[in-house]
């Protein structure tokens, strides 16, 4: 199967409609082969019938299919270690200290665009080794991400070599178990994280997302255009407590979608939080 320009634009345009995820055109040869795929499983021949199908018949299950196949991701342990240590050796202190003054012992962190788990997990074993007497807090990291299988994968939690290969050799041997040859972050580390599927673009789950301290949304709204992505981090700064913090990825800028965030800086990092 081949897909033309015109079936292209109207296929990539309900999807961006219901997700607000962009595919441009140098995009049509992965999006050719994933589709061709589905069809085959479909047994449908034509993508004009499984356009159709998607509109008016689909329950909502087919498009949640074809975003598992749309999506990628690419994510490891430890990723963007700057960006971490920013927000261990600073943020986290600052927010913590703060709490700590007003008697209250809760963190929330919202991990958007989790994809497989290892980000949320990643920042689950910061906090373990950077709060004194982390079992005394109430700590709830939220992940959540609008690909199904990848949640699946992410609540399953074995990981293999390369998710694991920029992981500090003491965290590896201190929040990991060897389970058939796979890496299995310890219950200690897996009880901090709930994960929940989550579509950006869908304003009625949004709303429901309050008082965090953090959001981290790292190397997703490169999939967004400007109207989507403006969409999606009003709603963070929204679901931010005053104070808290936002983490895009390196490629990303807060300031360059929204002027809502103040700056601060630590040395050469720039960080963006709500004023």
């Amino acid at each position: 199967m081949h897909i033309n320009s015109d079936d292209f634009n109207d296929l990539t345009a309900f999807i961006y409609k219901k997700s607000g995820i962009k595919f441009e055109t140098k995009k049509m040869y992965f999006i050719n082969k994933r589709v061709a795929r589905r069809l085959e499983e479909m047994h449908m021949d034509d993508l004009r019938d499984y356009l159709r199908y998607l509109k008016f018949k689909d329950d909502g299950t087919e498009m949640q299919e074809l975003m598992n196949l749309l999506t990628v991701n690419e994510t490891y342990f430890f990723r963007e270690f700057n960006t971490l240590e920013t927000f261990a050796e600073h943020c986290l202190q600052e927010i913590t200290e703060a709490k700590i003054k007003r008697g209250d012992r809760s963190l929330r962190i919202w991990s958007a665009g989790c994809s497989t788990g290892e980000e949320p997990y990643t920042l689950a074993i910061i906090i373990r080794e950077m709060l004194d007497n982390v079992d005394d807090w109430d700590v709830q990291i939220h992940a959540g991400d609008i690909d199904e299988v990848v949640l699946d994968k992410a609540e399953t939690a074995m990981y293999d070599d390369r998710s694991i290969k920029d992981v500090p050799d003491a965290y590896l041997r201190k929040y990991f178990e060897v389970v058939r040859g796979r890496y299995l972050p310890v219950r200690q580390v897996r009880d901090m994280v709930t994960f929940e599927h989550l579509n950006l673009m869908d304003r009625m789950s949004m709303r429901t997302k309050r008082n965090y301290d953090f959001v981290f949304c790292r190397n997703v709204l490169i999939y967004f255009d400007d109207i989507s992505r403006k969409q999606v981090v009003d709603h963070f700064y929204i679901s931010l407590n005053q104070g808290g913090y936002i983490f895009l990825g390196h490629s990303e800028s807060v300031g360059r979608i929204t002027t809502a965030f103040k700056v601060k800086r630590f040395g050469s990092n720039v960080v963006y939080f709500k004023g």
